[in-house]
């Protein structure tokens, strides 16, 4: 099982957890995240509201309190892209309206699809990265395919002057592509997680120790 050479205290304070694509695992690392942290969790935008939302299942799988999250900035009903789905509602999401929430606890952040997600007519979730200016975890698969998204995904982050804290591959084991991607995209791969068998506190705390720490 892999393992990554950042320890607790290293984990920066303020994180931004995104992804090469939709469905990558991300709310998945933010809970495991949050359950080793006892962080505070925020979701900027939250499109699809008809099943169980990322901040309400995190919560559940965490068992952590209300007082551990903060309330989306956007909340949109369809489970489409942000620009889309806000349009459906005749709304324009307004890069202004967000503000990083203030605290004294780790902040686990959790962006919407991926780097290059449209907002509205002229921002992505890109833009949204650079407003917060904290460090991004960038999430991606390990099986076949993901050299490519990531490499473009640190290179576009890159590109605008994001500081890129480290990846993290979800899925079965593949040092190959672990080893492509640490050294064509010059990154560390922190964490290679493979599906837990249950979703609980216990087993989300242990896999934070097991892929988040050296003790």
């Amino acid at each position: 099982m892999a393992t990554v050479n950042k320890m607790h205290n290293e984990i920066p304070r303020r994180l931004f957890v995104t992804g090469t694509d939709t469905g990558i695992g991300k709310t998945m690392v933010s809970a495991i995240l949050m359950a080793g942290l006892d962080g505070r969790y925020w979701k900027p935008v939250q499109s699809g509201l008809e099943e169980m939302t990322d901040t309400e299942w995190i919560r559940e799988m965490t068992g952590l309190g209300d007082d551990h999250f903060y309330p989306e900035t956007y909340r949109l009903k369809l489970a489409l892209s942000p620009h889309a789905s806000a349009a459906a509602e005749n709304i324009s999401i307004d890069l202004k309206a967000f503000q990083l929430p203030e605290t004294d606890q780790h902040l686990v952040v959790e962006g919407a699809g991926g780097v290059m997600v449209p907002l509205n007519d002229h921002h992505f979730m890109l833009d949204l990265m650079k407003k917060l200016d904290i460090p991004v975890l960038l999430v991606t698969r390990s099986e076949l395919g993901t050299i490519n998204h990531t490499l473009l995904s640190l290179e576009q982050l890159r590109r605008h002057g994001i500081d890129v804290f480290g990846v993290v591959m979800n899925g079965p084991g593949n040092p190959g592509n672990q080893e492509a991607i640490e050294r064509y995209g010059n990154t560390q791969v922190l964490a290679e997680i493979e599906p837990l068998s249950k979703i609980n506190p216990q087993t989300l705390m242990k896999a934070f120790w097991d892929y988040f720490s050296n003790s």
